[in-house]
């Protein structure tokens, strides 16, 4: 993985200020790849670490949204309320209405497990937010009857 400040020497989108050198409190440093195509958005969501919150419409601490670039991995820095256990989610939106719809949008999650058809389990894509926590998140998309990574990656 990239050192934070070559990171930030590229395009980063969200809130950049919150990843810089010396920032106060908690932030995610996220780079996505594996996208399908380069139309829509991408959603950067950071849920809290429990059943009840975890992917439930409104019961994230941070989302944003930002239009997918013409190509190449994207970089979105995600401050935090406070530190603690979370969950990253991001979403390919690839038709940008703020819906996810499984059959043509690509999802990723921290720790990038291999995903079904239902969310994946809390214990499998929680991170530890404490300071500036970089990460990668590949982006799945169904294939057949299960979501997994392109095999040829269409980013570049």
């Amino acid at each position: 993985m990239l050192a934070t400040s070559a990171l930030l020497a590229a395009a980063v989108f969200g809130i950049p200020q919150a990843c810089t050198p010396g920032a106060n409190g908690p932030a995610a440093l996220v780079t996505v790849d594996g996208f399908k195509d380069r139309v829509g958005n991408l959603r950067i969501a950071i849920y809290p670490a429990n059943e009840e919150d975890f992917l439930a419409s409104g019961r994230y601490v941070q989302r944003l949204d930002t239009p997918v670039t013409p190509d190449g991995p994207m970089t979105v820095c995600a401050p935090v309320p406070s530190s603690g256990t979370l969950i990253v989610a991001a979403l390919h939106d690839r038709d940008a209405n703020g819906k996810f719809a499984p059959f043509k949008d690509g999802v990723g999650f921290s720790r990038n497990p291999r995903l079904g058809l239902s969310k994946p389990k809390i214990e499998h894509v929680s991170v530890e937010l404490n300071g500036v926590k970089e990460m990668s998140i590949v982006l799945n998309y169904m294939q057949g009857l299960r979501p997994a990574p392109l095999k040829e990656r269409q980013s570049r």
